[in-house]
């Protein structure tokens, strides 16, 4: 950590939702009407995941009480907040694959269409440079996820305890959980399609946005049963206990999902076979030719 801010949590954040601005700029400056609505289409595809984005990581801040990395990474040290938070880890993973513009939802760049959105007109080093920005952000939202969720520098929770010490370096343990992350996102860029634009916005708002905010509230549910009943994250039994706690909300909420949820119906196309007719023959001449 070159320094651990107070705020680092928001800091973060604020810095991250800067990169809009260059994407707008970017189409703007094309002089082209078509660069010019593939960057508003992209500013309001990461504004719209922004949201869920922030939204599953403020359960894991209620958990520890605190805006510090450090902090977050300290109060992983016999638990995951996966283990914790695993409706929070989905949300923030597909927000994120979004924000930073990869398969499904690349529909800001959609390279195999007619153009390739904001930055249509740049070529060379320009194209470059928003290329490069997109890998440098996924390796940065990979590095967040370690943080937030997979305890950061610090190793395996149940060897960990067994042992007393870790047996990689801190910068080990956090590089391979990076890796991990860019690596399911490069798998998820060659396995699934790209949605449709409609499908992309309803999915954040009418899905994404409100499973947040009843994740947020399990959490604060969730935490107010560990401090009336005097648990800590601190102790072996407050982590089994606040294991088993947020477990059973989270199932509940996916079963509240599962039932209340209907997916949208695709209409079924029938395929009719229809027979060409062939042309007449031409009627002999006079001639008989």
């Amino acid at each position: 950590i070159l320094s651990d801010l107070n705020i680092g949590f928001l800091f973060i954040v604020a810095l991250s939702s800067t990169s809009t601005i260059a994407m707008l700029m970017a189409g703007w400056a094309s002089n082209n009407k078509y660069a010019l609505l593939g960057g508003m289409r992209g500013v309001a595809q990461f504004v719209s995941y922004e949201i869920p984005q922030v939204l599953s990581v403020v359960g894991v801040l209620i958990l520890v009480g605190s805006l510090k990395m450090g902090d977050i990474v300290r109060a992983q040290e016999g638990l995951w907040f996966l283990f914790l938070q695993p409706i929070a880890f989905l949300i923030f993973l597909i927000s994120s694959i979004s924000e930073i513009n990869r398969t499904p939802f690349d529909l800001a760049e959609a390279e195999s269409e007619i153009i390739a959105g904001y930055h249509t007109e740049y070529g060379a080093i320009g194209f470059a440079l928003y290329s490069l920005a997109e890998f440098i952000n996924m390796f940065a939202v990979s590095a967040f996820a370690a943080t937030i969720f997979f305890g950061g520098w610090q190793g395996l929770p149940i060897i960990s305890q067994l042992i007393g010490t870790t047996i990689l370096p801190g910068w080990v343990w956090f590089l391979a959980k990076t890796y991990v992350m860019v690596f399911l996102m490069i798998w998820l860029r060659g396995t699934l399609p790209r949605l449709r634009v409609d499908q992309l916005m309803n999915f954040a708002w009418k899905l994404l946005v409100p499973l947040a905010l009843v994740n947020l509230l399990l959490s604060g549910i969730g935490q107010t049963i560990l401090t009336l009943a005097n648990l800590s994250l601190n102790n072996f039994t407050g982590q089994i206990a606040a294991v088993v706690l947020f477990l059973a909300l989270n199932g509940i909420v996916a079963l509240v999902f599962r039932a209340l949820y209907k997916p949208p119906k695709l209409e079924k196309r029938s395929v009719v076979m229809v027979a060409r007719k062939r042309p007449a023959p031409a009627a002999p001449t006079a001639s008989g030719t």
